[in-house]
C-alpha cells in the first residue's frame, strides 16, 4: 500500500474520480478531475461531470431508511453494499461516455449517501454521522485507492463533521481584493466565507438551514407528486410571499444557535415541510403563494445567517447547487442581499458539479497526508486529515 501510495505521489498529474449523492437523493454526481500537487499549490482541471439518476425504487427506500420509526437494521445492512454498487456503477457508465478507461483513473473520493446526521447530543443520542455506500465495492471495481467517510474523523476530532467543501472553497476561491461568500444550494444550504486577504483560521463556514428541501418537498405536495422540484423557480414566481408566515418561520431556533453548526433533513425534511404547507393551505394560501413564501424563505434563512454571523461584509456572493438555476430564488437574492449575486459559470465552471469535485480534490489532500479540514468551519479541536483508505 505504501509503494501504491508513492507511486501515486510521484506523479505529476493524476485523474481521480469524485462521486456525491446528496439530500435531495435524485442522483449520483460524478465528476472526473485532473490533479496537479497539494495543498496550496495544488491545481486541478474538472474533465468531465455527468449525474446518474438514482432508480425511483431505490430513492423510496433510502427515503424510508430516513425515518428512524421505518428504518430497520437488515435495509440498512444491505443498503450499504446496494449504494456501494449503485456509486461504482455511475463512476463506470461516466468515464466510458467520456472515453476513460478504468485503468486511466488513479483514485476516487467517495462521499456516499447521508443516511442520518446527529450534530449535537440529543435524546441520549451521541454526536455521529452516516453515510452509505461501501467503498471495498468501489475499489474493487476499479482497483484503485478510494477515500471514503470523511466526515467522521472531522466528528472524532471534536468538530460537527460539515461543512468539508470550504478547505477546497480556500484553495480555490481566496482573494486579497475582495470578500466572497460562496453559498451552495443543495437540500442545504451552506456557505463558506472567505475574508479579503484572509488566512486559513479567517474562514467562516457552516449551514445556513434549507436550501432546495423545503421547495422540493412542497411542490411534491401542491402538484401530487407530478413534479419534483420547481422548474426555473416558474411556479414561486407566479405567486406572492406571505410576510407574515415568513417572519415567523425565521423565527426557527437554528437559526439563532450559533456557529459552527450544521443541520439536514433531521429538521428540515419531509416531517417539517408536510406540517408546513398543511398550515398554509388552511390559512388559504394558494399554491403559487405557497411556493413563493417556501422560495423567498431559502433567500431570507441566507441573508439572515450573514447578517448574524460573517465577520464583515460581502462583495461577492457566488451561488452553487441547484438553487443557482432557480431564477426567482437568486431574484430574492439580489432584493434582498447588498452584493453581487453570481454562480460558478460566471467563473467557467459548473454550479451542478462543485460538491462532487471537491471530494475528489478533498480525496487527493487525504491520499497525501495533508490536514483537509477546516477547524474554523466545523468546529473541531485541529486540522485533521478526512477519510478512511480503502485499497
Amino acid at each position: 500500500m505504501i509503494e501504491l501510495l508513492q507511486q501515486l505521489a510521484n506523479k505529476e498529474e493524476r485523474i481521480g474520480i469524485g462521486l456525491m449523492s446528496g439530500t435531495s437523493v435524485d442522483g449520483v454526481d460524478v465528476a472526473i478531475v485532473s490533479v496537479k500537487g497539494a495543498g496550496e499549490s495544488m491545481a486541478y482541471q474538472e474533465l468531465a461531470f455527468e449525474n446518474v439518476p438514482i432508480s425511483a425504487e431505490l430513492r423510496e427506500r433510502i427515503f424510508e431508511q430516513f425515518e428512524p420509526a421505518k428504518s430497520s437494521v437488515d435495509t440498512l445492512c444491505s443498503l450499504n453494499f446496494e449504494l456501494g454498487e449503485m456509486f461504482s456503477n455511475a463512476a463506470e457508465t461516466v468515464i466510458k461516455k467520456h472515453g476513460f478507461q478504468k485503468e486511466d483513473i488513479d483514485f476516487i473520493g467517495s462521499h456516499g449517501q447521508t443516511l442520518y446526521h446527529i450534530p449535537v447530543e440529543i435524546d441520549g443520542l451521541v454526536r455521529s454521522t452516516l453515510q452509505l455506500g461501501e467503498a471495498s465495492i468501489i475499489a474493487e471495481a476499479f482497483n484503485c485507492p478510494v477515500m471514503s467517510d470523511f466526515r467522521v474523523r472531522d466528528m472524532a476530532a471534536g468538530g460537527g463533521g460539515a461543512p468539508l467543501v470550504p478547505y477546497v472553497d480556500y484553495l480555490l476561491f481566496r482573494s486579497d481584493s475582495e470578500s466572497i461568500a460562496l453559498q451552495n444550494i443543495g437540500g442545504i444550504g451552506n456557505v463558506t466565507y472567505l475574508p479579503k486577504g484572509g488566512a486559513p483560521s479567517e474562514v467562516i463556514a457552516f449551514d445556513t438551514g434549507p436550501g432546495n428541501m423545503i421547495m422540493d418537498e412542497a411542490i411534491v405536495i401542491l402538484t401530487n407528486g407530478r413534479a419534483h422540484y420547481d422548474d426555473g423557480g416558474e411556479m414561486a414566481a407566479k405567486g406572492k410571499a406571505n410576510e407574515g408566515v415568513l417572519s415567523e418561520l425565521l423565527q426557527n431556533p437554528y437559526f439563532h444557535l450559533p456557529i459552527p453548526k450544521s443541520t439536514g433533513r433531521e429538521l428540515f425534511g419531509t416531517m417539517y415541510t408536510r406540517k408546513l404547507v398543511a398550515g398554509l393551505i388552511e390559512q388559504g394560501l394558494s399554491a403559487v403563494d405557497i411556493m413563493a413564501t417556501v422560495t423567498k424563505f431559502t433567500a431570507l434563512t441566507i441573508i439572515d445567517q450573514y447578517e448574524r454571523f460573517l465577520t464583515g461584509p460581502v462583495d461577492t456572493l457566488i451561488v452553487s447547487g441547484g438553487g443557482a438555476y432557480n431564477p426567482t430564488l437568486l431574484s430574492y437574492l439580489r432584493e434582498e442581499g447588498n452584493f453581487d449575486v453570481k454562480t460558478q459559470e460566471d467563473y467557467g465552471l459548473s454550479s451542478d458539479s462543485k460538491e462532487a469535485v471537491a471530494f475528489a480534490l478533498l480525496a487527493n489532500e487525504s491520499l497525501f497526508g495533508v490536514p483537509n479540514n477546516l477547524p474554523s468551519a466545523t468546529g473541531a479541536r485541529k486540522p485533521v486529515v478526512l477519510g478512511k483508505l480503502t485499497v
